[in-house]
This record gives structure tokens, sequence and C-alpha cells, in this order.
């Protein structure tokens, strides 16, 4: 800071320091006002998933599990049915955990297939119209 030399220049120093304590308030309090809502537990939970939406190693694990749990479910209905036998059923869990784990481990040929069966039937379906 430089030397003040009159009563004039000191009041206008001051005068300039609290505008400056002014601004800086008024930013110190909106980026106060940033933080709080960012840590509202609602905003938190949002950005996490949106941040988990990003990845695609999470989508590609998301759809690989639901693909291989949906067979093994489907196999099961398709087995043991609603009204079975305790037979019916018990064969129905092991093929139905037996199906998942095999989609499971080859569920990217699995999901191959399933995108060239989709675009075969689309190009019947296009030639058909």
């Amino acid at each position: 800071m430089e030397k003040v030399i009159s009563s004039i220049q000191l009041k206008a120093l001051i005068f300039s320091l609290k505008q400056k304590q002014k601004a800086e308030e008024l930013l110190l309090k909106e980026q106060l006002s940033l933080v709080a809502k960012s840590l509202k537990p609602a905003n938190i939970i949002k950005s996490t998933f949106l941040d988990l939406s990003k990845s695609a190693n999470i989508k590609d694990r998301l759809i690989n599990s639901s693909l291989s749990l949906g067979a093994g479910y489907l196999t099961k209905k398709l087995i043991a049915g609603e009204d079975s036998s305790i037979l019916k059923k018990a064969l129905g869990t092991l093929l139905q955990i037996g199906v998942s784990s095999v989609v499971s481990k080859n569920s990217e040929g699995i999901k191959f297939g399933l995108a060239e069966a989709l675009k075969l039937f689309s190009t019947k379906k296009e030639s058909a119209a």
C-alpha cells in the first residue's frame, strides 16, 4: 500500500476498501449457497447417478447382469410354471442358476447375436412393406 498523505486520501481509501469488502462478501455468500445446494442429499444422489450413467463400463455391467438375470428367470418360468410340483420348482431353480451363469459368461456374444437378429428382422419387415 501507498503512504497516505491527507485525510481525503484516507477517506477515499477506506471507502474503496469497504466497497471491495461488500463485493467479496456477496461473492462468498453466493459460493456458500452453491455449496449448500450441492451438499443436499438429493443432489448428492442425483450427481452420483449421473456420474454412474456416464460410465460405459457400468452400463455394460448393468446390461450384462440384466440379460443374465432375465434369461435365468424366463427359463425358470418356462420350466416350472406358476403352480407346479416341488421337483419342477427345484429343476427350474437349478436351470435358472445355470442359464444365468452361462449368459453372464457369454454376454458379449449373446448381445451381438441379438443385435444381428434384430437387424435381420427389421430388414425383412421393411422389405415386406
